[in-house]
């Protein structure tokens, strides 16, 4: 491993290093990697989700080198990122992931590679290609790249006109082995994207899951397909998710209308350019009398908020993701003919809305997950040409992962929280810095919060 981070490290500083030398790195038997381990499945039994702990579950250990199947690579890491489904495999929720892996195994004698006792997890990853597989021909050892989290099979006619639709889509990292917290990762070639060159690794490795997701949630035609002067509804709208759903809007000629829960959050929407911020604790919103029951009345308070903030509009689109918490309200205040469109439920998947609201106002809601790889190559390129900025506030070290996920459960994190795999140091990897100089104060806008 040693002389794979040298190799690499010796091109810093360079506009193009030449790593292809990579090629000829031995590739070693074993790497460290972030794991869960299926004799610790019922570790967390009888505890409430909030107490549940990370840093009990989750082990840096070493563990074997896969071989790689036809149209794989294997990728040096240099850095991750921590996401939402970190924190549910970490702490076995909705179901322990080994059910995923068991599954997928039963595919092929190839898929059965994943079907192991441990699971290196991770859906994020910026590296640098150290070998590919049989009949790869857009990636060569010494690729720097990103790898976004969507694994297909393509086997099925269902995937061949949205790959999300594929019978056999998966979430890398999550529902498959190998992923992006580790040394190594295993990733399917169309998984790859370059790297953009004026960020540092750990800055390029933290928007692939959640900006993607956003982009299609919000821009694609298969989500929200968002147009210029649409009012948007925001959940979140300074965290992992929200933070790209905030610049995309901006960036796309709409208005955001930024849902946060403190006012170092509002000032963060502010910073990136957004006018309309509703701190929802500081106006006090409870949308639930009690476990059991809504208060519409608290809709409607939201509803009028939202108008006198957008000149008497509703949202054209809410861009939805608590879940449980917040379904009844964003139903009730998208606009008569607009959309709610939906890619996660943090707060609890068991939602419960008035659907009055629904079919008499002709609204839609939409399920998104994830993004095909267009999607996420067109969200990448607006990242590499600085139309679009990571959310990166705080970087681990890669012994850390567990105390990284437990800021994110605890939702002490703004942003997103990165994690340093072989980078021996943050800041290193910047390949264009002219770039990177017209957009440092926008790229380091969530550091330190």
């Amino acid at each position: 491993m040693r002389e794979i981070i040298e190799t690499i490290m010796a091109g810093e500083g360079s506009a193009a290093p030449d790593l292809s030398a990579l090629g000829r790195v031995p590739v070693p038997p074993t790497y460290r990697g972030v794991v869960v381990r299926a004799d610790e499945t019922g570790m967390f039994e009888g505890l409430a989700t909030a107490d549940k702990d990370p840093r009990k579950s989750l082990h840096v250990q070493e563990v074997p080198t896969p071989e790689l199947a036809p149209g794989e690579a294997l990728v040096a890491v240099m850095a991750s990122a921590i996401n939402y489904n970190t924190v549910w495999t970490s702490i076995f929720e909705p179901v322990p992931t080994f059910a995923f892996l068991r599954r997928y195994g039963k595919l092929s004698p190839l898929t059965a590679r994943h079907d192991l006792p441990y699971q290196v997890i991770g859906s994020d990853a910026a590296g640098v290609v150290l070998r590919v597989g049989a009949g790869v021909s857009k990636w060569k050892p010494g690729d720097e790249v990103v790898a976004h989290c969507l694994s297909v099979e393509l086997e099925d006619a269902d995937g061949h006109d949205d790959t999300m639709l594929d019978p056999q889509q998966r979430i890398w990292g999550f529902e498959t082995n190998f992923g992006g917290l580790a040394e190594l990762a295993v990733v399917k070639a169309n998984q790859l994207m370059p790297k953009p060159r004026h960020l540092t690794w750990e800055e390029a490795a933290c928007p692939g899951l959640v900006n993607s997701t956003a982009y299609r949630q919000l821009v694609s035609h298969h989500g929200a397909a968002m147009k210029q002067g649409d009012v948007v509804l925001i959940w979140g709208a300074s965290g992992g998710l929200g933070g790209y759903a905030t610049q995309l809007a901006l960036n796309g000629g709409a208005t955001p209308v930024c849902v946060v829960s403190s006012p170092e959050k509002a000032q963060l929407c502010r910073q990136m350019g957004a006018d309309l911020v509703i701190d929802r604790a500081a106006e006090g919103f409870t949308f639930w009398r009690d476990a059991h029951n809504q208060d519409a009345g608290e809709w409607r308070r939201f509803g009028e908020l939202i108008r006198s903030l957008t000149g008497g509009r509703d949202p054209d689109i809410v861009f939805e993701h608590p879940g449980r918490e917040t379904f009844g309200a964003s139903i009730y205040v998208a606009r008569r003919g607009g959309t709610i469109v939906t890619c996660a439920s943090t707060s609890g998947f068991q939602h419960e809305f008035d659907n009055r609201y629904l079919w008499m106002n002709l609204k839609r809601i939409i399920g998104s997950h994830f993004a095909n790889y267009r999607e996420a190559w067109e969200a990448n390129r607006l990242i590499s040409s600085g139309r679009i900025h990571p959310t990166l506030s705080r970087v681990y070290p890669l012994e850390q992962t567990g105390q990284a996920t437990l800021d994110v459960h605890r939702n002490r994190h703004q942003g997103k929280v990165g994690v340093r795999c072989l980078a021996p140091a943050e800041g290193l990897g910047v390949r264009d810095p002219e770039l990177r100089a017209r957009h440092e104060e926008k790229i380091n806008l969530f550091r330190g919060e």
